[in-house]
């Protein structure tokens, strides 16, 4: 009976859809961020995954209700929305940060303002702000498979490439490598990784994901290999281990994922800081 409730959760489908995308989520998430974190990214990531919801909510009123095609609008408003980003950043005669924080705000007041025509939207689309990684549908599981195949792929093809661009912006212009398309590139990844984590983690706590696993990685070590494998490491274990507290405690998945995260970049803070003393 001491082992009972490790496995009771796993007699449920939507337990094992739910562990299999929160991992692959997680792995996924903690793989971009390290880059995130490392360019320090955290601002232009959590703008992102607020400028999406215009997307979702547009989408949800064409298409009369359905989720299966929220997917599609999400994956595509992140991409517009993070290379127009990218380009008013580099263009306006503002600084980045406040280019940043001025889409975000406008995108976000918009997609409220679109959810609140929705007389349901309470319902529906809360998911989409606070995750439902519970209700992870089997259709949901392949295109967070296919996707975030897709975003690691892409992450191991371009691991050189954007190493370099990481640590020394110079030495990438020096090499001739094409610093625009790799920027772009990125951007588009870390869009697509948005899109993919939605449904887990929802909206308002995206950017957990993406900063949280990587900076408790980023604490314990200095080369980006390890600190890969330990972010994705982190991310998996914070998947899992919210996902049982959510069963037992009856606690917003999300939220659980999230805080699970944030005790290991604790732990690894008073690690760090007391190795340091």
């Amino acid at each position: 009976m001491s082992i009972d409730w490790l496995f009771a959760p796993l007699q449920y489908e939507f337990m094992l859809r739910g562990l299999i995308a929160a991992i692959l989520v997680g792995i996924v998430c903690a793989i971009v961020g390290t880059y995130v974190v490392l360019r320090g990214m955290a601002f232009f990531g959590d703008a992102l995954a607020h400028t999406i919801l215009p997307g979702i909510a547009l989408g949800y009123i064409i298409s009369g209700g359905a989720r299966d095609t929220l997917f599609w609008w999400a994956l595509g408003t992140a991409v517009v929305a993070a290379l127009g980003i990218g380009a008013i950043s580099k263009r306006a005669e503002v600084k980045e940060d406040t280019a940043i924080g001025i889409i975000f705000a406008g995108m976000f007041a918009l997609g409220i303002a679109l959810i609140s025509t929705v007389r349901s939207y309470a319902v529906d689309l809360s998911h989409f702000l606070f995750g439902d990684v519970l209700g992870v549908s089997a259709q949901s599981l392949w295109l967070i498979i296919i996707f975030g195949g897709v975003v690691l792929l892409l992450i191991g093809a371009f691991y050189k490439e954007f190493m370099t661009l990481s640590f020394d912006p110079i030495l990438a212009v020096t090499l001739r490598l094409p610093v625009g398309l790799l920027n772009n590139l990125l951007l588009g990844l870390i869009a697509v990784t948005v899109a993919v984590s939605l449904q887990t983690v929802g909206v308002a706590l995206m950017v957990a994901m993406l900063v949280t696993p990587a900076a408790t990685a980023y604490l314990l070590t200095n080369r980006l290999p390890k600190m890969m494998a330990l972010a994705a490491l982190f991310a998996a274990l914070s998947g899992v281990i919210g996902l049982y507290l959510s069963f037992y405690l009856s606690i917003a998945s999300g939220a659980a994922i999230v805080l699970t995260a944030t005790l290991f970049f604790l732990l690894a803070f008073l690690w760090k800081r007391m190795k340091s003393l």
